[in-house]
């Protein structure tokens, strides 16, 4: 079990053993996938060490750009929900190091809370 599969209530947006399948080559021994989840094409994938970012790029989304980012070196993070007028969220992540945040838009209909409890466990839970 991982570091955030305690979280109550919170369900994985995708199938977390096909994100596993896909993720093997880059995955380190005994690191577990904890959640994944869909943000448009994309995906946000929480180990129990990391977060992985997966931008699919082109008209297929065969081509992929892989970020990790451990927890450790996540100083801040925000999401900023969409409002009545707004059809995007915008979650950002400060990194150690870096000056820009990471910034990703997040659709309207992205699991937001999940998101936000999981970079919260994953960050705040450290033990």
């Amino acid at each position: 079990m991982g570091l955030l599969s305690g979280l109550l209530g919170l369900a994985s947006d995708v199938d977390v053993d096909q994100v596993r399948r896909d993720l093997e080559p880059i995955l380190i021994p005994q690191e577990e996938i904890d959640l994944a989840f869909a943000v448009i094409r994309d995906l946000f994938v929480f180990t129990d060490r990391r977060l992985i970012l997966v931008d699919k790029q082109g008209v297929t989304g065969r081509k992929r750009s892989y970020q990790s980012i451990p927890y450790r070196s996540i100083t801040t993070f925000s999401i900023e929900t969409a409002g009545t007028f707004d059809h995007d969220a915008e979650l950002k992540i400060w990194i150690s190091g870096q000056h820009e945040p990471l910034g990703r838009e997040l659709s309207r209909g992205a699991n937001i809370a999940g998101i936000q409890k999981a970079l919260a466990e994953g960050v705040l839970g450290r033990r």
